[in-house]
């Protein structure tokens, strides 16, 4: 029988990880409340997973995985929202998160409100291009010309102050709430994973 000598402690599974996982999956599960469209947490918890998590694998896993839990239980509160899954736009938001990931690896070590602001303008513009774009070449509704792909970046325009402002809310709520616990845990303020 083998066994470990007594002066060693067991594995534990550090704080900083557990947290940065414990706040995205809390922002992407408010998807369930109520919210106007696109008011969202999709673009800060990419940028927040990608300026905090010291390994890019774990800052691409843990946002795409908590987007995925919230997409889950949305299908599962019905209001046709199971067909969106696996479709072209679902693809589309999961390809912005990839991108606003590494978006977010630019924040390392250097996060200011201003760098958040940016960061996240860019994230919801980003957003609403790529989705807007999807939009057009998956919909039968547009003409595949020009013509086209204008209308659906039209059509867009009112649902992109939406994004905008999620994004804003989210990134603050994120950056400025783990800032704020990171003063009183020094085992937070270094980089995790």
């Amino acid at each position: 029988m083998n066994r470990a000598p007594s002066n060693q402690t067991p594995a534990t599974i550090a704080p900083g990880p557990v947290a940065l996982a414990g706040l995205i999956l809390i922002a992407a599960l408010t998807r369930l409340l109520p919210h106007p469209p696109n008011f969202s947490p999709v673009e800060a918890i990419a940028l927040f997973g990608g300026a905090y998590f010291a390994s890019r694998q774990w800052a691409a896993i843990v946002p795409l995985l908590a987007m995925l839990i919230s997409d889950l239980a949305l299908a599962l509160n019905g209001a046709g929202y199971a067909t969106y899954l696996g479709g072209v736009s679902f693809w589309s938001v999961y390809a912005c998160i990839a991108i606003s990931v590494v978006l977010g690896f630019g924040l390392r070590g250097r996060v200011t409100g201003a760098r958040v602001l940016a960061y996240a303008l860019t994230g919801s513009v980003l957003f609403f291009a790529v989705t807007n774009c999807t939009a057009w070449l998956s919909d039968p509704l547009y003409p595949k010309n020009a013509a086209g792909l204008a209308a659906a970046y039209v059509a867009g325009i009112p649902f992109f102050k939406w994004t905008v402002l999620g994004t804003l809310g989210y990134a603050a709520a994120l950056f400025g709430g783990f800032a704020l616990v990171r003063r009183h845990f020094p085992a937070l303020r270094t980089q995790t994973v």
